[in-house]
This record gives structure tokens, C-alpha cells and sequence, in this order.
């Protein structure tokens, strides 16, 4: 299983890597009104309109591998195999009987109150 979790994350990481460099290539689109007056576009590796179509296509693509990659990565990290079942359903219910110390019946030592405060603009007397 251990195997398979690296596999994803590995697969992951490169969708994202290359999500992300796919959409910093992309132009916006205030620059299409440039490109309609003659900017030289047209001479580009995919024309004057290609580039477009298939970059935000395979954005779409990377996108869609990295959050099925993540949603595979949440139930496999949910479903790890030989993990001792426990009887509460969430992190908070397994983790409330160890952080509470007064459970368990240890006495907490009081605070000593402070000394009778004296009345304004006298000195207190020990």
C-alpha cells in the first residue's frame, strides 16, 4: 500500500508542477485585443488561436489528475491497511481521553488567593 501512496504523490507532484507552469505560459486576456491589431502572435508554434484551445485544455487535464491524485491519496492515508481500528470516528473523539488530565481523577493544585487588597491610598500592614 505504502508503494502506491508514493506512486500517487509522485504523480501528484508532477501534475502540479506542470499545472503550474502551464498556467504561467498562458496569456490573459487582455492580450488577445493586442494580438487582434497585429502583435505578431499569428507566427506562434500553435497560430494565432491554437495556443489557446490547448493550453487551457491541458490545464484541464493536469487539473483533473492532481485532484483525483488527492482525493486517491485521502481514502488510501483513511484506509491504511494493519491500522488497529479504534472506537471513535474522528481525530477529536480518539484524542479526548489522552489530553484530559482531570479524567482521570489527578487532582489539580489550587491557585492561593491573593492577599485582602487594602483600601486605596494606605500602606498594607504585614
Amino acid at each position: 500500500m505504502q508503494v502506491w501512496m508514493n506512486l500517487v504523490l509522485v504523480v501528484q507532484l508532477l501534475a502540479a508542477i506542470a499545472m503550474i507552469g502551464l498556467v504561467l505560459v498562458q496569456h490573459g486576456k487582455g492580450a488577445d485585443m493586442g494580438a487582434s491589431f497585429g502583435s505578431g502572435a499569428s507566427g506562434s508554434l500553435f497560430g494565432a488561436t491554437g495556443s489557446a484551445n490547448f493550453l487551457s485544455r491541458s490545464t484541464a487535464v493536469c487539473a483533473a489528475v492532481f485532484f483525483l491524485c488527492t482525493l486517491s491519496l485521502a481514502y488510501m492515508s483513511n484506509s491504511v491497511a494493519g491500522r488497529a481500528p479504534t472506537e471513535g470516528s474522528s481525530i477529536l473523539e480518539r484524542a479526548a481521553p489522552a489530553s484530559a488530565p482531570a479524567a482521570s481523577g489527578a487532582m489539580i493544585p489550587a491557585v492561593p488567593a491573593p492577599a485582602a487588597a487594602s483600601a486605596p491610598g494606605t500602606i498594607p500592614t504585614k
